[in-house]
C-alpha cells in the first residue's frame, strides 16, 4: 500500500533514537532490518531513510546505548552485516524515554480530546 510522500511523517532525532532502542529490545538486528521493522510495524507510515538511520545508530553506539559487531549474513556467509545490540545502559535510556513519551502523549491527548466535566 503506497503512501503519498507528502503525507509521511518526519521523525525527530530523539523519537528515532527511541524507536531504534525499542526495536532492538527484541534482539540484535542490522540497519536494514531495523528500518524495515519500523516501516512494517507502522504500516508504512514511518519510513526511516538511511541518511537518518545510520547517523542515529552511530550516535547511539557512541553514547554506549548500543554495541555493534560485523557478522556473516545468515543466508550468505560471504557477506557481512553490522548487527546492533542494545546495552544495559541503552535499556535504561529507553525506559526513561518511554516514560517521558507517555507523559507527553498523555498531555497532548488531554488537550486534543478533553474530558467533559459534568
Amino acid at each position: 500500500m503506497a503512501k503519498d510522500t507528502s503525507a509521511r511523517i518526519q521523525l525527530l532525532q530523539g523519537t528515532l533514537d527511541m524507536l531504534i532502542l525499542r526495536t532492538l529490545l527484541s534482539g540484535p538486528a542490522h540497519g536494514h532490518q531495523i528500518a524495515k521493522h519500523i516501516q512494517r510495524t507502522t504500516e508504512d507510515l514511518l519510513q526511516v531513510e538511511h541518511g537518518s538511520l545510520y547517523p542515529a545508530l552511530h550516535r547511539l553506539e557512541q553514547k554506549g546505548w548500543l554495541v555493534a559487531k560485523w557478522e556473516p549474513a545468515a543466508q550468505d556467509l560471504k557477506r557481512e552485516y553490522k548487527y546492533y545490540r542494545i546495552t544495559a545502559a541503552g535499556k535504561k535510556q529507553f525506559l526513561s524515554e518511554e516514560s517521558k513519551w507517555k507523559q507527553l502523549t498523555g498531555a497532548i491527548a488531554r488537550i486534543m480530546w478533553p474530558v467533559e466535566e459534568s
